[in-house]
């Protein structure tokens, strides 16, 4: 029997090893953007074309390399950081485990022109698949630039299951942001298919995070610092009223690299516990300095996830430090000394001086069961004249209500209720009851049904807009004054995406600069008092859907527009709302289940409510 055993090819094995540290186009860009600022670049302009399955080019101003750097570069675990293995538990650096280039050029087609400031001419080098085309002598500016084309080109498999490109962006726009905001004194540039998505100057931490973000985060943000002997801990935390119901502005940052921490994420979160609904997520950005022989950055490709030391005393401290800064910062309440109505602590007596017995006032002539003690004693108010005057005189409040009709009772609009948009009918007298501010009661033949009232008009919003958007009637309601609102690049890019689907509900939105827009009207079947607001649950609930294939875009549109209208818990409904409520939801096609497959109603049986009696 021969033998089985026998080494991969070079060619395959790279390919393998391209597959745990290349697994798409963001992928290029993070192990790229790390090496220049590795190699001590100021400036790193980053372009790509097709959410970079076409093109990658990343250009800094780095230290560049000689010819024969330049071409160890791209072998298998070529690194300038590592010497030996004492190296490991001091690592400073972004890339170290000399894997990036190699991987890049075994599934891509790659050119790299690199000079050091110090030679007169730099080196351009072409390789094609682990295959070097070219390498010679070149005219170039101090620094590297890397040109990656045609990603995935020999791994077909791979690239089939790349996103869609509005997809693969929003990852490449994640993977600059996870490097621009620990190293705000690099200016960072990225550029898709021309268009400027981030232009970002050097400056101030708190700059390159508004730089980002958009400017209204710079409000929403206060800072923090702690140090202690284990680790420094910095950065900003989000006030609670401006928390949002999506994840995505939580970033932890270890000796500027960014990881993944579920369990310090739960520290932070435990620190804004009561400030906060269950379903609300704040901002924060955390900067964590600690002594690089204490954790370990060497356990996943990505070098996302990190090992600690002392995960249990960091944990506390996290936690610790967070409450600190919302309590500095007046958001945790507290023990008011100076508010009126506080209670006064007499001084302690001087010696000599005369302690007198407190003194009451009272009248002794009151009665209160007499029917003149107020006026014979002068107690009685005003307040209380009136109020004994409308109890005696309530029968003219119903004058010439005698032949009313039930359904001109008038009910409350508020925009809150963005349901209650059409003129409710008449209250038929069903017995429907409140629970908690969530539930709908009601009796049924069989039991008791419980409905619950968000979910329900969940329901009623949805199938509302996809009928809207079947019928191709887009009843526009326009707005006496536009509202013009900042999006940071990710949301102005999701929003780009769904845009034609979004004007098909009957949204009046346009463009109006770069990542801002206006908005000139709203669904009539919608009444808001805030539509950017309302744009902004919309792209929340959009980027919370698992849904990806085009065919189903407009049902995601509707679905999430659904759950950004309807009313939140907790909002108290009058009977003609609540019977409204119901006579809607029953003349839905499916009301039993909301949008995203939750159950809206149940019924208890009326036999398991009187086993409840014992009977």
């Amino acid at each position: 029997m021969s033998d089985i055993i026998r080494l991969l090819p070079d060619s395959v094995a790279n390919q393998i090893a391209a597959g745990e540290v290349i697994q798409r186009p963001a992928s290029v860009v993070k192990e790229l953007v790390e090496n220049a600022l590795d190699a001590g670049a100021t400036d790193i302009v980053v372009h790509i074309k097709d959410a970079g399955k076409t093109l990658i080019q990343i250009t800094d101003n780095g230290c560049g390399m000689s010819p024969s750097d330049a071409r160890m570069a791209f072998e298998r675990h070529a690194t300038s950081k590592i010497s030996s293995a004492n190296d490991l538990f001091a690592i400073r650096t972004m890339g170290f485990r000399g894997e990036a280039l190699a991987s890049v050029a075994a599934i891509a087609d790659v050119e790299m022109r690199t000079k050091r400031h110090e030679d007169e001419t730099g080196t351009y080098l072409h390789i094609n698949a682990t295959r070097i085309i070219t390498q010679e002598p070149a005219a170039c500016s101090n620094g590297t630039t890397i040109q990656v084309k045609n990603l995935f080109f020999n791994v077909p498999a791979r690239r089939k299951f790349l996103k869609t490109d509005a997809t693969e962006l929003k990852l490449i726009i994640s993977e600059i942001q996870r490097v621009a905001i620990p190293n705000p004194e690099v200016a960072i540039s990225l550029f898709h298919n021309g268009t400027s998505l981030y232009e970002l100057p050097a400056g101030h931490p708190r700059k390159r995070i508004a730089g980002l973000f958009g400017k209204s985060i710079n409000q929403a943000l206060v800072p923090m610092e702690t140090s202690t002997s284990i680790l420094s801990v910095s950065g900003y935390a989000g006030l609670p009223k401006y928390a949002r119901k999506t994840m995505g502005e939580q970033f932890f940052f270890v000796n500027r690299r960014y990881m993944r921490h579920p369990w310090f994420h739960k520290a932070v979160m435990q620190a804004y516990e009561k400030l906060l609904p269950q379903d609300a997520f704040p901002s924060y950005f955390i900067f964590l300095e600690i002594d690089p022989a204490n954790i370990d950055i060497n356990v996943h490709p990505t070098k996302t996830e990190i090992k600690f030391e002392s995960e249990t005393a960091i944990w506390q401290i996290l936690n610790a430090a967070v409450r600190e800064t919302l309590g500095k910062h007046n958001v945790v309440p507290s023990i008011d000394f100076d508010q009126e109505g506080s209670v006064d602590i007499p001084l302690p007596p001087r010696p000599g001086q005369t302690v007198t017995t407190p003194f009451i006032e009272f009248n002794p002539a009151y009665n209160p069961f007499s029917e003149s003690h107020g006026q014979s004693a002068g107690s009685r108010s005003s307040g209380n004249v009136s109020q004994g005057q409308n109890l005696r005189h309530w029968e003219s409040l119903y004058t010439g209500m005698e032949n009313a009709r039930p359904d001109t009772v008038s009910v409350d609009r508020n925009p809150e209720r963005g349901i209650f948009t059409d003129p409710p009918l008449g209250y038929s007298g069903k017995k429907v009851l409140q629970l908690k501010q969530k539930y709908l009661i009601l009796p049924v033949k069989s039991g008791m049904m419980l409905i619950d009232q968000k979910r329900a008009q969940e329901r009623i919003l949805f199938e509302k807009f996809m009928e809207i958007m079947a019928s191709e009637r887009v009843p526009t309601q326009q707005i006496l004054f536009p509202h013009t609102f900042e999006l940071n690049p990710l949301d102005a890019a999701l929003l780009m995406e769904i845009l034609p689907d979004v004007t098909a509900l009957g949204f009046d939105i346009r463009e109006f600069g770069k990542d801002t827009f206006i908005i000139n009207g709203v669904p009539g079947v919608l009444a808001s008092s805030s539509p950017a607001d309302l744009v902004e649950k919309l792209l929340e609930e959009f980027k919370n859907s698992p849904l990806e294939a085009k065919s189903r875009v407009r049902e995601q549109v509707a679905t999430s527009l659904a759950k950004a209208s309807a009313l939140s818990y907790g909002v108290d409904l009058q009977p003609e709302e609540m019977d409204h409520l119901v006579d809607q939801l029953f003349a839905c096609k499916s009301p039993n289940f909301a949008p995203d497959g939750k159950p809206v109603l149940t019924i208890v049986p009326i036999g398991d409510i009187e086993k409840m009696f014992g009977r």
